[in-house]
């Protein structure tokens, strides 16, 4: 018989974000997305920057950004390890705002200026994306409940 949820941690290196029964999970993985449900299969995986998304076993929903790691999957539990993780309440949108704008503006001059790090102002823009995009989401259900 499968077990009808696992537990879900979540842990940075300053701190555990998350230890919660939930019914499913998805994780961004490094090549996409990554559905878990109850008894999935063992596996250990890397993670990109993404959006986490998990429904509890006491049916409320939550979503976290993640950014980069590593999460393992058993059949009752999975733990993710991320560089950075945020709720969204925890997100200052004004400053991830601003921080897409100077990544813009880092990858505009990248392609005449050798001494900018293209790959580096690439990720900077897609981790700020990320925390704006989760961080509208949490406003925007806030606004309509």
């Amino acid at each position: 018989m499968l077990p009808d949820s696992i537990e879900l941690i979540i842990v940075t290196p300053e701190r555990q974000l998350l230890r919660e029964k939930v019914v499913e999970v998805t994780l961004p993985g490094a090549d996409g997305q990554l559905g878990i449900l109850p008894g999935h299969a063992p596996l250990i995986t890397e993670l990109g920057i993404g959006e986490l998304n998990y429904r509890a076993k006491a049916g409320a929903d939550g979503t976290m950004a993640i950014i980069s790691g590593f999460a393992e999957v058993l059949g009752d539990r999975v733990t993710v390890l991320a560089e950075t993780a945020e709720r969204p309440e925890e997100i200052d949108l004004g400053r991830a705002e601003e921080a897409k704008k100077r990544a813009e503006e880092r990858l505009a001059e990248a392609a005449s200026n050798p001494e900018i790090d293209w790959g580096r102002a690439a990720i900077a823009l897609q981790r700020s994306l990320i925390r704006i995009q989760v961080a509208r989401k949490q406003s925007s259900v806030r606004v309509g409940s």
